[in-house]
Order: C-alpha cells, then structure tokens, then sequence
C-alpha cells in the first residue's frame, strides 16, 4: 500500500509522458504486482485487468477517466488523491501540456478542488486537500473570474475531444487512413499489431478457442500478446503469449493457401511456411508495414478491407495493399509484476 507522503505527486508532470511515468513510480511504491491491483480492484467492484494496466503503463498517452480511477485506487490513493490525478489527466487532456505556472506544491489548489487553470471545480475529482500554507499571489477572494464566454469556449473543446474520440471507437466512419506514425518490426518487444486502414488492433475473439484473430479497439484488452522473432532473409515468426493457452505462433489456417484463409494463434510448428512472413514497408515516407505469409505472398487484412469492429483478419491479395498495412505498436509485456 502506497505510505503517506511517498506517493508521487501528479502535479509534478507536465506532460503525458511524464504522468505515465508517474503512474508508473506509483505503482512501483505500491509494492503490489498487476495480479494483486487487478485483485484488489475487482474487490471494489472495479475493472482493471493485468495486460490493460501493462498497457496503460507503456503508452506515452493519459488513460481513460475511469481506468485510471480504478489504477490509483488499487494502488491504495484516497478520495482526494484520486481527485488530483483525475484532475491532471483532464488537463493533460485538454491542452496536452501544463505549464510550470501549474506548480506541485500545497499553493496549486484553488477552491473547489482543482488544478490551477481549470475552470471551476468538478464533483468527481473528489474533496480537496486542505493546504499546508497559504497561497502564494493575490487573495483568492480578489482573483478575477474567468469570463463566461472563455469558460464556454473551453467547454466546446472539450465535447468536441469527447465527440472525436468516440468517432474514433466506433469504427472511424472517415475515409482517411489512421494518421498515427507506423512503427515498425523490432525482434523481440511486445507489441500491439494495429490496422493503419481502420485504426483497431489484433486479438482473439472472446468466449472462442479457435484462435482466429479479429480486429478491436486497441484500448481493449487484446489477446494473445504479440512479439516477432526474426528467422533470416527479411523472414518474420509472429510469436503470440496466450493468457490460457500460453506460447504459440500466428500463421494462416491449416497452411490454406486460398485467399479468405483465416489469421489463427495456434501452437508453433504446424503448419511450416504459412507461419512465416515478410513484413514489408510500404509508401514512402513510410505508411505502414504489409504481412505477407511466405507460403502465398498475399497480404494479410481484413476481410473485404473492411474498417467495422470485429471484422476477421484473413490473408488477402494485394492489390487494395494500402487497406492492409500495420503497425507495430510496443506496449510494455504481460507480466504479474
């Protein structure tokens, strides 16, 4: 459990990466590993599994409001720590930066409990702390209100973040392709395998044991986790770590070599070449990345190049091949601590 006074302070980050490394430092003091927060977060009556906390301790983006409540509190925060990193995380998300103006010391809170530059206070960050000394600057009572229409304005910007995100889950109903930068094949690092065509992620299909991969939101929780074990000659194995089944390999179902063939987790070895491929550049500068099994040379994507959540990844031909490019997108490994 977090001790008093050797929690990280939110306050102190001035950016997201700075504030997922402060989750990070937090975790670590907790003394807990991801089995135990994910435990202890299920008590409350929170959802919080393992490989999502990994993920969200190995981005450079905030969590979700409501996964970083879980996080905090598992880590052992109270009502007005979690108020603060809620608070920071909003900031964050907004404008993307907190000035140093901001500060971390008992002077940031204002009345109402919130971070300096927010408008106003907000019921869910929780109650405020009272300070240790008083606020430098002038009397609070005398500080100038924030003008109605500024206060709106912000309000606009933040429904329209929340209107952009949704779109976004929702299957990204746009033309363009994701606009995030591809990352390509490192050997050895775990890595969410995300479509640049429809912006979801790889992973199995829950409730199912047969190991066809489907594509999701990437803040879900995907499964199994993904690595790339180099062969030679450009050749890839996509290795897979399976929370049930454990270690295996992706490749194309039964060694088919007919388009539509189905992507499948399996255990490794079966089925020879249909478990090895090429990842390929494409675009310059670099759009994203083609997976080619080497027993057919098609193109993995998803099924009729389709952008709907859930749709099946099979192997395809090329020729819609800016529909079926990746990305491979490190997130930190599975692990109970």
């Amino acid at each position: 459990m977090v001790v008093e006074g050797r929690a990280p302070d939110p306050r102190e980050a001035r950016s997201a990466d700075e504030f997922v490394a402060l989750l990070r430092t937090l975790k670590d003091e907790s003394g807990l590993t991801f089995r135990e927060l994910s435990q202890r977060a299920d008590a409350v009556g929170d959802v919080l599994p393992r490989s999502t906390i990994a993920n969200m301790l190995g981005r450079t983006s905030v969590p979700r409001e409501e996964l970083l409540a879980a996080f905090v509190r598992a880590c052992g925060c109270g009502p007005a720590e979690v108020g603060d990193w809620l608070a920071v995380r909003k900031e964050l998300a907004v404008h993307g930066r907190r000035s140093a103006a901001a500060g971390n010391g008992s002077g940031d809170r204002v009345e109402g409990g919130g971070a300096t530059g927010a408008v106003g206070g907000d019921p869910e960050d929780g109650p405020a702390r009272p300070p240790s000394a008083p606020p430098a600057g002038p009397d609070p009572a005398r500080r100038r209100r924030v003008p109605l229409v500024l206060a709106a304005v912000l309000w606009a910007v933040v429904l329209a973040v929340a209107v952009a995100t949704t779109v976004v889950l929702l299957g990204r109903d746009d033309d363009g392709p994701d606009t995030r930068r591809a990352t390509g094949p490192v050997a050895g690092r775990t890595v969410q395998i995300r479509s640049v065509h429809s912006g979801f992620c790889l992973s199995e299909e829950r409730g199912t044991e047969s190991g066809k991969l489907h594509q999701v939101p990437c803040e879900e929780e995907t499964i199994p986790g993904f690595s790339l074990q180099p062969l030679g000659g450009g050749v890839w194995r996509i290795a897979t770590d399976h929370p049930v089944y454990g270690p295996g390999c992706t490749g194309i179902w039964n060694g088919v070599r007919e388009n539509g063939a189905p992507l499948q987790d399996q255990e490794c070895g079966k089925r020879d070449e249909a478990e090895q491929f090429r990842i390929e550049p494409a675009g310059s500068p670099v759009e994203g990345y083609r997976i080619r099994p080497v027993h057919t040379r098609l193109c993995v994507g998803a099924e009729k190049y389709s952008k709907e959540r859930g749709a099946e990844l099979v192997q395809t031909n090329c020729a819609g091949e800016r529909k079926s490019l990746f990305s491979f997108d490190p997130v930190a490994p599975r692990t109970d601590g």
